[in-house]
């Protein structure tokens, strides 16, 4: 996927946030060697979110890409902000993704919000 769809991508994802009352904090925020896609916050709890895109009716495939693997990866670069973000280390966390729908070479048109969709 080239930078700017994945740019698109997270725009709407950061929409989808928006509405349902998160504030962003950060977008691809980046560890030493890993990468959170949006840090945002929905009360009092800070929102580690990873950005999947998919075809429409691909959910399925884009929730398995996020593998333990790609989880411990995300987790890290929590860790990382946490670390380096001392005002947020007694905050509650926890780690969402949204599916972002787009037909190819077509502007996402929704996304979709998992919350807590790690556990």
């Amino acid at each position: 996927m080239s930078r700017s769809r994945g740019a698109e991508g997270e725009e709407a994802a950061c929409q989808v946030l928006r509405r349902v009352g998160y504030k962003i904090l950060a977008r691809n925020y980046r560890g030493p060697r890993y990468e959170v896609d949006i840090i945002a916050r929905e009360g009092d709890v800070i929102a580690f979110v990873e950005v999947k895109m998919r075809a429409p009716g691909g959910e399925e495939s884009a929730a398995a890409a996020i593998d333990e693997r790609k989880q411990k990866r995300i987790a890290r670069a929590a860790e990382h902000s946490l670390m380096t973000h001392p005002e947020a280390q007694e905050a509650l966390c926890r780690f969402d993704v949204v599916l972002v729908e787009a037909e190819a070479g077509a502007k996402p048109r929704r996304g979709k919000l998992m919350r807590d969709a790690f556990r």
